[in-house]
């Protein structure tokens, strides 16, 4: 037999904002909140730059070639975060890095990043991808 939880709020009962759930293999437990992705931007940088689809964005920015600025909807609370980058193939190129920008260090409203090919050279990619954890402000 199943069940089906249905609901639109959960809180913890001692503190509204954190619940603790057991994680894998049963022997430990894990903050819901803590292990939740905060911020995912994934964008096309070819042509005009388009969002494919995000979470916790408000807006962005098209530096320069293969240069992002992803602002969050919602601050993090510190500039400590985790970012992850990623990149998609693009063209003819087989290889190439993403990576955060060296010209602007991470702030709790936005992130740049920069795209390149194995050259490495700039490059605007059909898909570059930003996921952060950490918390939120």
């Amino acid at each position: 037999m199943t069940s089906k939880l249905v609901l639109d709020n959960i809180a913890g009962r001692t503190t509204a904002g954190s619940i603790t759930i057991v994680g894998e293999g049963n022997s430990t437990t894990t903050n819901l909140q803590q292990g939740l992705a905060k911020v995912f931007h994934a964008i096309d940088q070819t042509g005009t730059m388009t969002t494919l689809d995000s979470f916790n964005i408000s807006d962005f920015t098209d530096n320069a070639t293969g240069s992002t600025t992803s602002t969050f909807t919602n601050n993090m609370g510190n500039a400590n975060y985790v970012y992850n980058l990623s990149r998609d193939r693009t063209g003819s190129q087989n290889g190439g890095i993403v990576q955060q920008s060296s010209s602007s260090a991470p702030a709790t409203s936005s992130v740049r990043y920069s795209c390149f090919n194995e050259t490495p050279s700039s490059q605007d990619v059909d898909r570059a991808c930003i996921s952060i954890d950490g918390d939120l402000a």
